[in-house]
């Protein structure tokens, strides 16, 4: 049998085999909340990570906190439906998202046989100000992680995939150059190791800074800002003493666990 001849098998043929109920794209979607201190002494701004959910309209789970996404279509792919579903529930669009993980754990969906497919993005704060509710979200809020993971009722597995999602956030964050999205074109290396600790609470490097400017697999990551003489630029906007000002290059390293 050729191929022809093979994908034109009779509908009751194909009917043999079976699938889901439904495969539904969920979206984890982090943001950095950004808000001034109001202190005697100059200080760097509070930062908190935040993820976005929407509160469920309908059965099941109604009235439950749950990630954002919605069933895909036959016409698109799993990408195009989770940018979809984005959209219609939260007014966001064009936000970059990332493949997660599949979620398809028995019971998951009292609906059904339904395997969830999820993303993730780690998005600026602006582009979720104009957030909304539609479709199937009865009400969009920003929650801490800790809130969201200890203090609210998820629906779905959605606890289980927050808690990957922020595995993995946070993976980016200490391997990849993602703080650029959440800093100034220039900034001082306290701002930098803030947003880093914002999405690590653990990271407490004692020689951040020496490692960050001088390790041979980080080197050409940043650079300082000169002025057009050549002269250094300094900011005392968060301090009292002026700090050496820095900007992210296009340098991306290939770092290996045996260097």
């Amino acid at each position: 049998m050729n191929e022809k001849e093979e994908q034109k098998k009779p509908i009751n043929e194909v009917k043999k085999y079976r699938t889901p109920d439904g495969i539904p794209a969920d979206i984890v979607m982090f943001t950095l909340t950004r808000q001034e201190r109001k202190a005697a002494t100059k200080s760097l701004p509070r930062f908190d990570l935040k993820v976005m959910l929407i509160k469920r309209r309908s059965w099941p789970f109604a009235g439950a906190w749950a990630l954002p996404g919605g069933f895909s279509q036959e016409d698109e792919s799993l990408y195009e439906t989770a940018r979809r579903e984005l959209k219609e529930e939260t007014g966001v669009d064009g936000s970059h998202l990332e493949y997660l993980g599949v979620y398809s754990a028995p019971g998951r969906d009292p609906r059904g046989w339904i395997i969830s497919h999820a993303f993730f993005a780690l998005v600026e704060e602006w582009v979720l100000e104009k957030r909304q509710s539609a479709d199937d979200a009865q009400e969009v809020g920003l929650f801490t992680v800790r809130e969201a993971l200890e203090e609210l009722q998820l629906a779905f597995d959605h606890r289980e995939i927050l808690q990957d999602a922020y595995k993995r956030i946070q993976q980016q964050m200490l391997q990849t150059t993602i703080a650029k999205q959440f800093l100034p074109p220039h900034f001082t290396l306290g701002e930098l190791y803030q947003v880093i600790q914002t999405v690590v609470p653990d990271f407490a490097e004692l020689n951040f800074i020496r490692k960050i400017t001088s390790t041979r697999s980080r080197q050409g990551i940043l650079e300082e800002v000169r002025d057009e003489n050549g002269k250094p630029m300094l900011s005392n906007q968060y301090s009292q003493r002026p700090a050496q000002l820095y900007r992210f290059t296009d340098y991306t390293p290939q770092l290996s666990i045996y260097t």
